[in-house]
């Protein structure tokens, strides 16, 4: 890794647009002075967003890329054919070491499939998982895998409960790992969810807790819960949906009449405070655990601040080398793929 953290950055993809991730840039470079971007995208349209002198001055510069991948593309024609997209030379400017980390806002399939190729998974890893953190009662708790693998087996969802631990590493000494389930009890779940708590059960390496219902996920009772890509990703975007649904229904009672327009400015403090603590933005980032290098993918439709947040999440790994980690736990043992 070089003196300073280069994050390549695919600024063209994503809901929004280059001003977002330009925008984003700026500020993180500006509160972080050991880091540099480098922006891959159409090179006149990135500066005429902003100057490419002042870019410089910040730690920022542009590499041009000529093509970009839809967010609706399918993942293996952006393989093949978009070889010199912003997502492609971001990412294999990572995979040549001219960069420590990429982030991107684009096709999470072509992010993954791409990701893959360039990057390589480590030996042994057959399928990378998505992570991401939630906000919890108190703290914050990793989910896996979030879409990236719609059907595992239990040694797939054995890996992902090593490649969470390390990474809920950084904030809890010996993070609890549980997994995703309709019930606690022994008897309930498929079989793959049956044969995987047999492994990880079996596994010292990891605090397993046991099964965790979905009413249990914002309590903080665990620090990482595993599950496929399937019912991950229905998860979180339940949780999303639940999240803005509640958000709307005070702000429209508040506005019902005068009296409640008296107590939401009465309470509006500590709203304000919540509204913060729960802000969305303030999670994006999400990981692909299991590749060599640090890939981060940001929400599709994120703001400046979301974005930002993406950086900081590709900053944090580099500095706790998490794929070096991950690479070392899994290398303690080795894993057979059923097929």
């Amino acid at each position: 890794m070089s003196e300073r953290i280069r994050i390549a950055v695919d600024a063209m993809s994503g809901d929004l647009g280059p001003r977002v991730a330009i925008s984003a840039a700026q500020k993180f470079t500006a509160k972080f002075p050991d880091v540099e971007i480098v922006l891959f995208g159409n090179e006149q349209q990135l500066i005429t967003y902003s100057s490419l002198k002042k870019l410089s001055r910040q730690r920022i510069s542009i590499s041009n890329a000529t093509d970009v991948v839809a967010m609706d593309e399918d993942p293996l024609h952006a393989l093949r054919h978009k070889k010199n997209s912003s997502m492609w030379l971001a990412i294999d400017s990572l995979n040549k070491d001219l960069a420590d980390a990429c982030v991107s806002a684009g096709n999470t399939g072509a992010l993954l499939a791409m990701g893959k190729y360039l990057l390589k998974t480590f030996p042994g890893v057959e399928r990378p998982a998505i992570c991401k953190a939630m906000p919890v009662e108190q703290g914050q708790t990793y989910l896996l895998d979030l879409g990236a693998n719609t059907n595992c087996a239990p040694e797939h969802l054995h890996q992902f409960s090593l490649m969470g631990k390390i990474l809920a590493a950084s904030v809890s000494a010996e993070p609890r790992v549980g997994l995703l389930n309709i019930g606690t009890e022994a008897t309930k779940g498929t079989d793959v969810i049956k044969s995987t708590q047999d492994l990880l059960q079996q596994d010292s390496r990891i605090n397993y807790v046991g099964y965790v219902e979905a009413n249990k996920i914002f309590t903080g009772e665990v620090d990482v819960i595993v599950c496929d890509g399937f019912h991950g990703n229905i998860a979180l975007k339940t949780c999303e949906g639940t999240a803005r649904f509640i958000a709307k229904k005070i702000q429209a009672a508040f506005k019902r009449n005068w009296f409640t327009r008296v107590g939401g400015a009465i309470v509006w403090p500590l709203l304000k405070q919540l509204r913060s603590e729960l802000d969305p933005s303030m999670y994006n980032g999400a990981s692909f655990l299991g590749l060599q290098k640090v890939l981060v993918k940001s929400h599709g439709n994120a703001n400046k601040k979301a974005f930002m947040q993406a950086l900081i999440v590709a900053r944090e790994q580099v500095i706790q080398n998490i794929p070096a980690r991950i690479q070392r736990e899994l290398s303690n043992q080795t894993i057979s793929f059923q097929q």
